[in-house]
């Protein structure tokens, strides 16, 4: 008994004789304390903060000596060394001096400053995260020069840079935490709607323009990386909650909140773990824009009135009422008639909605630099997109688990993203399949049509109708037993509709895709004195598509395909590391296409006494696969069939359509197969059957307007794109300029055909008979434009202080593009981005003490929106963003009260989307 107490005092007193007592104050330049700064112990999770003079004091068993390193917003880290134990030290923090000084990862995989990468980036960090005026950091990601965002929903934007946007953006890509973040099925990002909470956030970074060299295919035109907090050196529990209101004409004002919870926290230095809640909710932007875009001016009294915003009016049939009649031609006339539609919000619930959460795990198990993580996030959410269609997506599900081992050299990491559709549905065959269970589309234009012929002739009244007055009584019967939006009848229709995936009489789509990735990267520099920075790496990905039929078709089952991917970098400076060459090549391959090689180099030059400017240049091939929709899908979307053009795909699309009497009496059937590869191999383009059927209107059906559709099948887009820069600081002043060029190759574009049911083309003979019959069926093809198109622009930020702590950011966008439109008609590029932009900030983090504020303000010039959903005009725009926060260090608390669209003037950034109003908040954090 005695030897365990003498044990016992033994270790007691070890513990007591190896406890190391530090005590301090941090401050800046001015002497004045700074609060909140983090203290740890260099590789280790042993740490503390300063109190609100600045004052810490550390205690901790780790043995003399070791470092500290110190680390506070705004300023750059600082290191001490530490020799023995009650040491008392005062540190000083140097504020950074410009955003160029800023350390970014993306340009190069390896840490660098802005102020020397090879080519353009953008950075949004933590002093960023929280001085935004927008409602949330990634709406704050478009007050980044060259960097686009369009508002989709309240909880959908849609990032991109360098022109060719749209909502489904399949050119840009998005890493959180190293993993691509895009839904596998729906092949784009969702915005932030299943990213990573603004607590979790420690930097986002965006490498505009290509970046295939190093990340493969997706980074076409450009990639954006969310880096999450270690639970290491973030630890506690950090929280906000905002709350407010939107409000826009359409909608009214409408509450608006968010709250998120972080906690983290390391048991040792070797096992730390940490995990993310977010929720967010609100109205969305309602669309309301009734305008007729075929027919200006037009409204719902004009036969075949079809709006923007109001769905199921898009189905249309074409009337020879005077063929209908038996009479002279001439006599009646003839008229397009659609179907009476469903307005939007007839349509949806605009509830908007995100729900985050994640949980990771960190394991460092020789208490150094290499460490093992578990990471799981799920995101589920409501929000609206726009594709050909208005989607309301609903009960959206992502999840994506992530295994990595890494250290200072090396990562290795897995992961499988998956994705649920839930109940989402599209609006437009909501509309169209709910008119179709009160009355078949046959019975109504048949009543439509007896109506208006017999109106016209006076039949049973004696009395004959106006053009006008004859189309108004004809829709009155048509539309007789018509579902009425707020009705049982409606609601009942409604809620079967889209609960059916099938799309003749349903409207809901079902995917439940996956992808599995696996990537590494090695750098070598440790192996070779640091002699030059060598990099190695590679990556596999393995597609599982899902849509039971619904979407691709994977009718017997998921569909499953591969791509696969490796690259070098060398990076070396020379002459006293005023030069840097940097020189990158990547091969990847698709089990469908040839092999792809992307080569990158760059050259940099910093010049100045006091290595104050930098010059670099450019040179780059990039590239991206045709996406899981352009090789398998297989998708009646009601004005044709969508077929993807993967080779195994082109014969799994089998339908049936029925013939024309006509076609009857010639095959003797009444029935004809149609399959997918036809609409490749034998088919004539959409708009050589539309001039035919004009010309077979007017009474002279002219044969030789008919042109044979070659598409061929799709292959993967190129780019080549020439970057120059210019980089300078002088003082506090900070100079960003840069230029770019871009030519591309094999533009994946779409091409409408008319498949025959009978002959071939080009027979001059029973094809042409099937046009002249009707029996043909119109597709949607995915192929490759021969179009040359190119496209160019240039950047400019300035960043300085002024006024002594005030901050200001000016910076200008120029960006456009050409081809030759005369040469290619039906082309459209949608380009899709407004030749100039103008954005500039200004703001003081501590403007008297404690109190803080921050204005961005935006303008966008007047652009042309193409889309498969419509095209126009987006008028030029104008939006002020402001906010003001006053921090209480007591309790570790920031209120900010802000204001998205401070002045109310709604603008909207693509054709159909609702108008973007305002958002007011304000928002209490704790430990942020």
């Amino acid at each position: 008994m005695k030897t365990v107490l003498f044990i016992g005092l033994l270790l007691i007193g070890n513990l007591a004789f190896s406890q190391t007592t530090l005590d301090g104050t941090v401050v800046d330049q001015s002497g004045e304390p700074v609060p909140g700064a983090n203290i740890i112990i260099q590789g280790k999770a042993i740490g503390t903060t300063t109190d609100f003079d600045g004052n810490f004091v550390l205690e901790t068993s780790e043995a003399t000596p070791f470092t500290l390193k110190i680390t506070s917003l705004g300023y750059a880290d600082k290191t001490q060394e530490v020799t023995e134990s009650n040491q008392s030290f005062t540190i000083v923090l140097t504020e950074t001096q410009t955003f160029l000084d800023e350390v970014v990862i993306s340009a190069s995989r390896t840490p660098e400053r802005i102020f020397e990468s090879p080519v353009s980036v953008e950075r949004f960090g933590l002093k960023e995260i929280k001085n935004t005026s927008s409602e949330s950091f990634y709406s704050g990601l478009q007050n980044l020069k060259g960097v686009d965002i369009n508002t989709n929903s309240l909880t959908f934007q849609s990032v991109n840079t360098r022109g060719f946007a749209t909502f489904a953006n399949e050119r840009f890509l998005q890493l959180v935490d190293g993993m691509d973040n895009s839904a596998p099925g729906l092949n784009f990002v969702l915005g932030n709607l299943v990213g990573m909470s603004e607590l979790e956030v420690q930097s986002v970074e965006i490498l505009p323009g290509a970046s295939s060299a190093l990340y493969g295919a997706g980074a076409f035109n450009g990639i954006l990386f969310m880096t999450s907090k270690s639970p290491f050196d973030f630890q506690g529990i950090s929280s906000y909650f905002k709350t407010g209101f939107t409000n826009q004409d359409a909608a009214g004002t409408n509450p608006y909140y968010d709250f998120g919870i972080r906690a983290a926290h390391a048991f040792n230095d070797k096992l730390a773990v940490k995990t993310n809640f977010s929720y967010m909710s609100g109205e969305d932007w309602h669309a309301n824009n009734r305008i007729d875009l075929g027919n200006p001016g037009a409204d719902r009294t004009d036969p075949a009135y079809n709006g923007l915003n109001v769905y199921g009016d898009d189905f249309t049939n074409l009337f020879n009422f005077d063929e209908l009649a038996g009479l002279p031609s001439g006599t009646l006339g003839s008229a397009r008639v659609s179907r009476t539609g469903y307005d939007e919000s007839d349509l949806l619930n605009y509830g908007a909605e995100s729900v985050k959460a994640d949980f990771s795990l960190h394991y460092r198990p020789f208490a150094d630099d290499l460490e093992i993580v578990y990471n799981g996030r799920v995101g589920r959410g409501n929000t609206i997109y726009q594709g050909a269609s208005r989607y309301a997506i609903r009960d959206f599900i992502m999840q994506q688990h992530k295994i990595e081992v890494r250290n200072d050299h090396f990562f290795l990491r897995g992961y499988i993203t998956s994705e649920n559709a839930g109940n989402s549905y599209d609006t437009r065959f909501t509309a169209l399949n709910i008119n179709r269970r009160w009355k078949s589309d046959l019975d109504w234009f048949t009543q439509y049509a007896q109506t208006y012929i017999g109106a016209k002739l006076g039949i049973g009244t004696g009395v004959q109708l106006s053009d006008e007055q004859a189309h108004a009584a004809a829709r009155q019967v048509a539309d007789s037993g018509r579902f009425l939006p707020g009705t049982p009848e409606f609601q009942t229709a409604f809620d079967a509709v889209t609960s059916d995936g099938d799309l003749t009489k349903g409207s809901k789509f079902i995917d439940n895709t996956k992808l599995r990735h696996v990537n590494g990267n090695y750098n070598l520099a440790h192996l070779i004195d640091d002699w030059a920075d060598i990099q190695v790496g590679g990556s596999f990905r393995e597609y599982e598509l899902n849509s039971g039929g619904t979407i691709f078709t994977d009718i017997d089952g998921p569909i499953t395909y591969n791509e696969y991917g490796a690259y070098v970098q060398l990076q070396k400076e020379f002459f006293d590391e005023r030069v840097k060459f940097t020189g990158s090549a990547r091969y990847d391959k698709n089990e469908f296409f040839d092999g792809f090689v992307s080569p990158r180099i760059s050259l940099a030059y910093t010049a100045g006494e006091k290595k104050n400017h930098n010059f670099r240049v450019s040179a780059q091939q990039g590239f991206r696969n045709p996406t899981t929709q352009d090789l398998f899908i297989g998708l009646d979307a009601g004005i044709g069939i969508l077929v993807g053009s993967a080779p195994t795909n082109l014969d799994r699309d089998v339908r049936t359509f029925n013939l024309s009497q006509q076609g009857q009496d010639l095959l003797g059937q009444e029935t004809v197969q149609v399959i997918g590869r036809q609409a490749y191999e034998n088919a004539f383009t959409a708009t050589s059957v539309q001039q035919f059927a004009a010309s077979a209107a007017s009474g002279s059906p002219n044969p030789a307007l008919l042109e044979r559709a070659t598409p061929g099948l799709v292959q993967p887009e190129e780019v080549t794109a020439f970057e120059a820069g210019y980089r300078a600081q002088f003082g506090k002043l900070a100079i960003d300029l840069s230029g770019y060029y871009n030519s591309y190759k094999n533009f994946i574009s779409e091409l409408s055909v008319a498949v025959p049911f009978y002959g071939q083309v080009g027979d001059n003979a029973a094809s042409i008979q099937a046009v002249a019959n009707g029996d043909v069926q119109g597709y949607q093809t995915y192929t490759n434009s021969e179009v040359d198109i190119n496209s160019y622009g240039a950047t400019i930020g300035v960043d300085t202080k002024i006024m002594g702590n005030f901050d200001l950011g000016v910076n200008y966008t120029y960006a456009d593009f050409d081809f030759d439109q005369t040469a290619n008609p039906d082309f459209q590029p949608a380009f899709n981005t407004p030749k100039h932009k103008v954005k500039a900030s200004f703001g003081n983090t501590e403007l008297f003490k404690n109190f803080g504020f921050n204005v961005n303000y935006r303008w966008s010039d007047a652009f042309l929106w193409q889309a498969s959903f419509a095209n126009g005009d987006v008028p030029a725009y104008t939006v002020l963003d402001a906010q003001m926060n006053y921090s209480i260090p007591s309790i570790k608390s920031t209120i900010k009260v802000g204001a998205s669209n401070l002045l109310g003037d709604e603008y909207f950034q693509a054709v159909g989307t609702g108008l973007i109003g305002s958002i007011y908040y304000i928002s209490w954090g704790v430990n942020l």
